[in-house]
Formats: C-alpha cells, structure tokens, sequence
C-alpha cells in the first residue's frame, strides 16, 4: 500500500509544483489540510498517515496517541518548538526540520526593520496616508553598536549586512565559546550583560524553549541603553510582551519591531498595537520566494528519501 502524506503547511509548494511533484512521483497519496485549520478535525485525520508536512500550528502531545501509522514529521521551517519533540521520540516517530533555508529571507527582514525603526518608515508612511505632510525625524543606523541575543544562521546573515553599514557587533550566544573565525574580525562575543548595555540596536535570534522563554525580560530591558531599539524576528515568547510595552511606552525603548508574537495573530487587546513606536509584521520571516521554495524541497526530499529507506536530512529525533 502506498504511504499517505498530510501537508499542514500553507506554503508548502506554493512557488513551483516540483516538490509535490517530487512527492507523488514517489508514489505518496498527497492530501493537503492548510485552511481553516481546526485541531479536533486534524487529530480525527492524522491517524491515518504515515508522514506529516507542518507548519506553526500546535501538535498536542496528547495527538500522538492518535498516529498509529505516522512514521515521519517534517516540519515546514527551522523553529521545532510547536511540535511535541520528547512524546514523538517515545513513539518511534522521526522528526525533521528545514535549517538555514531561510537565513537569508529572515536576515533580510531583519535588517529592512532596523532601518525601519532607526528611520521610522512606517510611522512616517502612516502619517502621510493619515492626510499629514510632516517632518519625521530619525536616526543613523550607520556606525551604530548592534547587540546579537545568539549567533546561529540568521544572526550570522544580520552581521554580514550589518558590516556593510559599519556597525560594531556584539553576540551573546549561550551555546558558543569563541566566534567562528571567518566574523573574528567584525564580531565580537560577549556576556549578555555587556551586549545589553552597549548595544543601540538589540536583535533576537534564539530558539524559544524553557531557558529563552521570556529571555527579554523587565530585569534585561533594564539593563539596557536607554533608547536602544529591540528587533525580534525569532520567536514571540522570547519577549516579554508586558514589560516591552512599558519600556516603550516610559520612552526607556525608543522603539521595537515584531515580526512574532506570543499570541498571533495580534490580538485587540494587545497592548503593543497602538503604540506609534512599534512595528508588527505577521511572522513573515521566511516568506521569500527562495526560502519556501527551498524549505519545500528539503521537506519533499527527506519524504521521498523516508520511501526509499534511504538517510534523512536534519533529523533531530
């Protein structure tokens, strides 16, 4: 009987048909499930499949009880932290992610809300289709101190662009001793505590599991230049959404850009959605043309090696 697949991803195969492609001519029955997604109607589906295609919605441990079958997860993107890692590992269920396809994608954004914020582009944008013509003041991004809250693909891609407008960078990277020789010359590793209070510019690119939840803190804003700016493009819990509302609001934050959030989408009652020194974009890290194509290959790939009994790429379980 020929495996079946169930894609979750809604950008799974969104740029060309070769991963589906891919997919089908391994002989998989593809069946797709990626709008209006609702967690009862996927835990009904998942037990008859023997290979998982996911994106960001959550996978209850208590589901895996339900995947008789399922021999495989491959998660449509790097970030592993909605998948019940430790429940599947227990079941004999193997788990895969997409590392690195998205540095660049991420990395650019990045840097473009650094600029934003530094410049206050939207704002200023705002203002003008609000019917102002009005002077909006900002501040060089050139030559400034850029923090770096962990030093893995994406924050390697924000120091090289960084350089280019010759910033000093710092890292604080918990999981490294010594910075990788070919960015020993424009990076500098340092204690978190040293990043905080030098940095102009602080970015967040740790993955979110019980020691980073929260990493931006009260006490960590406290430590920090008064009016620096804080860019996350990682994971919402990273930041304390509370305490970044009020150093933003006190003026101790001159301002932060999201493209995560704890609770997506933003919520009315968020209290970060009406401050003008805010910019919120909806997770949009990876969604570049090149990145998604590349996260689908690798996904399509691993399924297909998974067929042929043949070694997976970036398995972590």
């Amino acid at each position: 009987m020929n495996k079946r697949i169930l894609i979750t991803s809604r950008s799974f195969g969104q740029i060309s048909d070769e991963p589906l492609g891919m997919l089908e001519a391994a002989g998989y029955q593809v069946d797709f499930y990626n709008r209006d997604f609702d967690p009862t109607e996927f835990e009904n589906k998942i037990g008859d499949y023997q290979v998982l295609i996911i994106g960001g919605h959550e996978f209850p441990a208590k589901t895996i009880k339900r995947c008789t079958g399922l021999e495989l997860i491959l998660k449509h993107g790097t970030g592993l932290d909605n998948i019940p890692l430790k429940a599947a590992r227990e079941a004999g269920i193997k788990v895969c992610n997409a590392p690195g396809t998205n540095a660049n994608a991420v990395a650019d954004l990045t840097f473009g809300l650094i600029l934003d914020l530094a410049r206050r582009i939207s704002y200023a944008d705002r203002t003008v289709r609000n019917g102002e013509w009005k002077t909006v003041t900002g501040c060089d991004v050139f030559g400034k101190t850029l923090g770096l809250l962990g030093f893995g693909a994406i924050a390697r891609n924000v120091a090289l662009r960084a350089r280019g407008f010759s910033m000093k960078i710092l890292a604080y990277d918990p999981y490294l001793d010594r910075i990788p020789d070919e960015f020993a010359d424009f990076v500098t590793l340092a204690h978190k505590d040293l990043v905080l209070a030098e940095s102009d510019i602080f970015s967040a690119h740790l993955p979110l599991n019980e020691e980073t939840r929260h990493i931006i803190s009260a006490g960590t804003i406290e430590k920090m230049k008064p009016g620096a700016f804080i860019v996350n493009t990682s994971r919402g819990g990273i930041a304390d959404e509370q305490a970044l509302a009020v150093a933003l609001v006190s003026g101790k934050l001159s301002g932060a850009a999201l493209d995560v959030l704890e609770r997506e989408p933003l919520s009315a009652q968020n209290s970060l959605r009406d401050l003008d020194n805010v910019v919120i974009t909806p997770h949009i890290g990876m969604y570049s043309k090149e990145a998604m194509e590349a996260v689908s290959m690798i996904c399509a790939q691993n399924a297909v090696s998974l067929m042929k009994g043949e070694p997976l790429q970036f398995c972590v379980v």
